[in-house]
């Protein structure tokens, strides 16, 4: 049975905004927060939040550089494009070109 994926978002402090930081595999939340915590701690978080990939729903898909939709039969699935799994700088919302 393929783990669902959840994305992880995390800020150093109250005052910066969520960043996208990576992603974590796992069966349920609690265990993709373990995972999330283990995997991406080397940073002294503030904050960090996993939510389910599957709750994602882009606004224009086509232009997202965040995620695509799968083109394969899992027409509604979501997918990392290459833009994501970098963490920790201002650049992770930077549209390539820009």
């Amino acid at each position: 049975m393929k783990e669902p994926v959840y994305e992880v978002f995390a800020r150093k402090s109250r005052e910066e905004p969520l960043r996208h930081i990576g992603w974590v595999n796992a069966m349920d939340g609690d265990l993709a927060r373990v995972y999330a915590w283990k995997t991406y701690d080397e940073q002294n978080w503030a904050e960090m939040c996993v939510i389910p990939r599957s709750a994602i729903i882009p606004v224009d898909p086509g232009e997202s550089q965040f995620v695509t939709a799968a083109r394969d039969d899992h027409e509604d699935e979501i997918v990392h494009s290459r833009g994501t799994g970098s963490y920790g700088g201002a650049d992770v919302a930077v549209k390539e070109g820009r």
